[in-house]
C-alpha cells in the first residue's frame, strides 16, 4: 500500500518510462489498483479552466471628436445653392404669414366698417324721418347736425395730432410703442385707441337718436363726424400707409399718396416725429421744411408700387 502511494507520487524522472503507470487514460483520473489513491491529471485540470477574455476600450480625450476627421467639404457652388434655398423658404414663409395677417385684419376692418356705417346710416335716416313726422321740417336742428358732423370730423384731426404728441408719445408710449415696432400677428396693442375713440362716438349717436331737440341733434352730429373720421383714418392709415389690407384705387389719389408719404416720415423720425397728424401731415412737414424729404418719399413709394411691392 505504501509502495503504491510512493510510486504514484514520485516524479517521473526517477521511475523511468513505465507504460503501465504512465499510460494516458480516457478519463481524467488514473485507474485505481488495490488500495492506491486516485491521481488527477494536471494538464486536464488546467485546460478545463476558462481563461478570462480581454476587452480593449478606446477613450477619446475630452469626449469630442476631431472636427478635421468629420468635416464635410462643400463646394462654393453648393453653399450658394443651399443659401438660396434657405432664403427662398424664409421669404415664402414671411409672405404667407403676412398674407394671413392681412386677410385677418381685412375681415375685422370690413365687419367693423360695414357694421358702424350701416348703423350710422340707419340712425340718420330714422332721426330725420322722426323730425319730419309732424309736418314741419326743423331746418335749424338739421343744419346744426350736419355742421357739427363736418366740424367733428375736422376737429378729430387736430385732436389726434395733439393726443399723438402729448399722450401717445409720452405717458401712453407703452401702448403706442407697438405701432412703431415690427408687428407680430394681425393686431397690435395700439389698436386699443380705436376702440377708445369709438366709445364717445357711439354714446353721442345713441343719445341724439333717441332724443329730439337742438342739443340732441348737435350730439348726433358730433358722433356722426367722429365715426366718419374713424372710418377714413382706418382706410388711409392702416390700409394705405401700413398696408394692413388692400385699399384699391385710393392709393392712386395724389393727395392720399402725399398723406401716406408724410406719415411714413413720422415713423422715420427725421423731423423729431413730425408730422403727428394724418390728413394734414403734409402741411406739418411744410412748416418744418420737410418738402424735399416728402417728395423723395413719394417717389420711393411710387417705385415700390410700380414694382408690385
Amino acid at each position: 500500500m505504501a509502495a503504491g502511494i510512493s510510486a504514484a507520487t514520485r516524479p517521473h524522472s526517477f521511475l523511468g518510462r513505465n507504460a503501465f503507470l504512465w499510460s494516458k487514460p480516457n478519463s481524467i483520473t488514473t485507474p485505481t489498483y488495490l488500495f492506491s489513491l486516485p491521481i488527477c491529471r494536471y494538464d486536464a485540470t488546467v485546460r478545463s479552466r476558462r481563461r478570462p477574455k480581454t476587452t480593449v476600450c478606446f477613450v477619446v480625450a475630452d469626449g469630442k471628436l476631431s472636427n478635421e476627421d468629420n468635416e464635410i467639404v462643400i463646394g462654393s457652388d453648393e453653399k450658394e445653392e443651399i443659401e438660396k434655398r434657405i432664403t427662398a423658404a424664409r421669404v415664402a414663409e414671411r409672405l404667407e404669414r403676412r398674407k394671413s395677417e392681412r386677410f385677418t385684419y381685412l375681415i375685422a376692418a370690413v365687419i367693423s366698417s360695414l357694421g358702424i356705417t350701416s348703423m350710422t346710416v340707419m340712425a340718420v335716416y330714422y332721426r330725420f324721418s322722426w323730425q319730419m313726422a309732424g309736418g314741419e321740417i326743423p331746418f335749424l336742428e338739421m343744419f346744426g347736425t350736419f355742421a357739427l358732423s363736418v366740424g367733428a370730423a375736422v376737429g378729430m384731426e387736430f385732436w389726434a395730432r395733439w393726443a399723438h404728441r402729448a399722450l401717445w408719445h409720452a405717458s401712453l408710449w407703452h401702448m403706442h410703442e407697438s405701432h412703431h415696432k415690427a408687428r407680430e400677428g394681425p393686431f397690435e396693442l395700439n389698436d386699443v385707441f380705436a376702440i377708445i375713440n369709438a366709445v364717445p362716438a357711439i354714446s353721442l349717436l345713441n343719445y341724439g337718436l333717441f332724443h329730439t331737440g337742438f342739443f340732441p341733434g348737435l350730439c348726433f352730429g358730433a358722433g356722426l363726424g367722429i365715426t366718419v373720421f374713424g372710418i377714413a383714418y382706418m382706410f388711409v392709415h392702416d390700409g394705405l400707409v401700413h398696408k394692413r389690407f388692400q385699399v384699391g384705387p385710393i392709393a392712386d389719389i395724389p393727395y392720399f399718396r402725399r398723406v401716406a408719404a408724410a406719415h411714413q416720415l413720422h415713423h422715420s423720425e427725421k423731423f423729431k416725429g413730425v408730422p403727428y397728424g394724418l390728413f394734414l401731415g403734409p402741411k406739418e412737414l411744410e412748416e418744418v421744411g420737410g418738402n424735399d424729404e416728402l417728395e423723395k418719399e413719394i417717389n420711393r413709394r411710387i417705385k415700390l408700387s410700380n414694382n408690385g411691392s
